[in-house]
């Protein structure tokens, strides 16, 4: 499994990591833990809504974009509280 991806130039550790096709183009679904400390550099760059994205273990990169996204709590801005994001990209048709 993987245990990293980058979303431009952020690496973000990933708890979960599912990797399909759909219709022949890449989708990468991800759940990844957010803290009331790093939440508002999260969502800033979540809401770009599209990324160019890198597998570090496969050394691959493919413009992507959100296909979904949510996540387990919304007051992260809570000193102390941590969230599980679950986000799925769909590469970009080029």
């Amino acid at each position: 499994m993987e245990k990293t991806i980058i979303l431009d130039d952020t690496l973000i550790p990933v708890d979960e990591y599912l990797e399909e096709k759909i219709n022949g183009l890449r989708r990468i679904s991800v759940k990844f833990k957010v803290t009331s400390g790093n939440y508002h550099d999260i969502t800033t760059l979540l809401y770009k809504g599209t990324f160019v994205v890198k597998v570090p273990n496969t050394e691959e990169a493919f413009k992507a974009s959100i296909d979904q996204y949510s996540t387990s709590i919304t007051n992260l801005y809570e000193k102390g509280n941590v969230g599980v994001f679950s986000l799925s990209l769909l590469e970009a048709v080029n």
